[in-house]
C-alpha cells in the first residue's frame, strides 16, 4: 500500500487514489519535507514548490501535478533522482477559453463595441491558444499569433512579432512561465513594451503572474487606460492591491477551475499513476447532471448581445470579479488568506458543452459561433 498526499484543490481525490493505499488531503501551500518523509507519492497543484528542498530525504518516487505549466516543478532534479513525473497538459485548455470569451464577451459589450471585425493577438498557440484562435476566427474577428518556439518549428507564414501583437484590440497571454533561455518568458510585458500597446486596448493574462511586470502593468493601465483582465498574480497569494483595484477584472486563478477541467486534471494523473504500478485503470469519475441545460436564445440585434446573454447565464464571470474586489477593502495581512480562499471555496463551474442552445433561427453565422463554443444546438 502507497501512501499518498494530495493537495485539497484536486477533485475526487479521494475517490480517484485510494485505489493505491492511504490518501492524505493537504492544502497545497503546506506541504513541506517533514510531512511527506514517509510518502511515497506527491499530487499537487500549481502553488506547491516541487524541488530537492521538499523532495530531499524523502521516499518519493511519483510526482504528479494536476494542472498544466511545469514551472513550479525541479524537473531536472526528478529526472536525475529516478522520480516519476506527469502533468496534466491540455485538461482545463476548454475552461481557460471559455474564462477568455467571458472575459472579452463582458468588456465589450459593456462599451456596445462589436465583436466582429476586432482584432485579437494571441501570445502562444498551444492548447488554449489554438482553441481562442479557432473560435476567433468564427466570431469574425481578425487573428494575430506569436509564438517564437512555432514560428522557428514551421516557419514565419503564420506567426508575426510582439510588437504587431501590441496594436492589437484584444491580447491575450497563454504561454508557459520560462525564467531562461531564447524563449524566456518572465516579465515577457514589461515597462518598455507595454508602452507599446494601444490605448484602451484589452489585455488579458491567464497564463502565470510574472509573464507581465505587475508594477509596471500599474503604470500601463494609468498611463494608456488599458482594459485589464488578471487571472494570475505575481507572488501569489500575496498580491498587489493596487493592481486590483486598477484591473476590470481579477480573479483568484481559477479560469481552469471548472469541474471538468479539474476532474480531467485528475484522471490523467490517475492513468499516470496506473501506468507507474502497473495496475489497470478502473475508476472513472461521475459528474453530476447539468440542470436546466437548455437556453433559449433571444432576439438581439447583434451577436455579442446573444453570446453575454447566454455565457452570462452560464459563468457570470462579474461575481466572480466581484469576489476578487472584496480584497481590496480588508487588512493587507489577511489578503493571502483570503486569496487562498476564494480558490478553495470556487463554486461549482461547468463548460458550456453541457449546454443546449434552443433557436429557431435559420442563421447560420450564429450557430457557426455557438458550435465553435462546443454548444448543442436544438431546433
Amino acid at each position: 500500500m502507497l501512501n499518498i498526499i494530495v493537495d485539497e484543490n484536486i477533485s475526487y481525490a479521494k475517490e480517484a487514489f485510494s485505489h493505491f493505499g492511504n490518501v492524505s488531503i493537504i492544502h497545497g501551500r503546506e506541504i513541506n519535507n517533514n510531512l511527506i518523509k514517509k510518502t511515497d507519492v506527491l499530487i499537487v497543484r500549481s502553488i506547491t514548490k516541487v524541488d530537492k528542498n521538499l523532495l530531499n530525504g524523502t521516499p518519493v518516487k511519483f510526482v504528479g501535478s494536476a494542472t498544466i505549466g511545469t514551472d513550479h516543478i525541479d524537473l531536472k532534479y526528478l529526472e536525475t533522482n529516478n522520480i516519476y513525473f506527469s502533468d496534466a497538459k491540455g485538461c482545463n485548455a476548454d475552461a481557460v477559453t471559455e474564462y477568455v470569451f467571458a472575459s472579452i464577451i463582458k468588456l465589450l459589450s459593456e462599451t456596445n463595441l462589436s465583436i466582429k471585425g476586432r482584432t485579437i493577438g494571441i501570445v502562444g498557440i498551444g492548447n488554449i491558444g489554438s482553441r481562442i484562435a479557432r473560435i476567433s476566427e468564427a466570431m469574425g474577428m481578425k487573428v494575430f499569433k506569436n509564438d517564437p518556439p512555432l514560428q522557428r518549428k514551421y516557419g514565419i507564414n503564420d506567426f508575426v512579432s510582439l510588437n504587431k501583437i501590441f496594436s492589437c484590440d484584444i491580447i491575450t497571454l497563454h504561454v508557459p512561465l520560462n525564467k531562461n533561455g531564447i524563449d524566456k518568458t518572465i516579465h515577457l510585458l514589461a515597462r518598455e513594451n507595454l508602452n507599446n500597446i494601444n490605448s484602451g486596448a484589452i489585455l488579458i493574462n491567464a497564463s502565470r503572474g510574472a509573464v507581465v511586470d505587475n508594477t509596471a502593468l500599474i503604470e500601463a493601465i494609468d498611463n494608456k487606460s488599458l482594459r485589464v483582465v488578471l487571472d494570475v498574480w505575481e507572488n501569489e497569494p500575496d498580491i498587489d492591491i493596487a493592481l486590483l483595484s486598477r484591473v476590470k477584472i481579477g480573479t483568484p486563478h481559477i479560469a481552469g477551475y471548472s469541474l471538468e477541467g479539474k476532474v480531467n486534471g485528475t484522471v490523467i494523473i490517475y492513468n499516470a499513476l496506473c501506468k507507474f504500478t502497473g495496475k489497470q485503470p478502473v475508476w472513472k469519475p461521475c459528474l453530476p447532471i447539468v440542470e436546466s441545460p437548455v437556453i433559449k436564445l433571444k432576439q438581439f440585434s447583434n451577436i455579442g448581445e446573444e453570446l453575454n446573454n447566454i455565457i452570462g447565464r452560464i459563468y457570470d464571470i462579474k461575481k466572480d470579479n466581484d469576489k476578487m474586489k472584496k480584497l481590496i477593502s480588508i487588512p493587507k495581512e489577511q489578503v493571502p488568506n483570503c486569496f487562498d480562499m476564494l480558490r478553495k471555496e470556487y463554486p461549482l463551474r461547468r463548460e458550456f458543452n453541457n449546454f443546449k442552445i434552443k433557436t429557431n433561427r435559420d442563421k447560420e453565422a450564429v450557430i457557426r459561433i455557438l458550435k465553435a463554443f462546443r454548444f448543442e444546438i436544438m431546433d
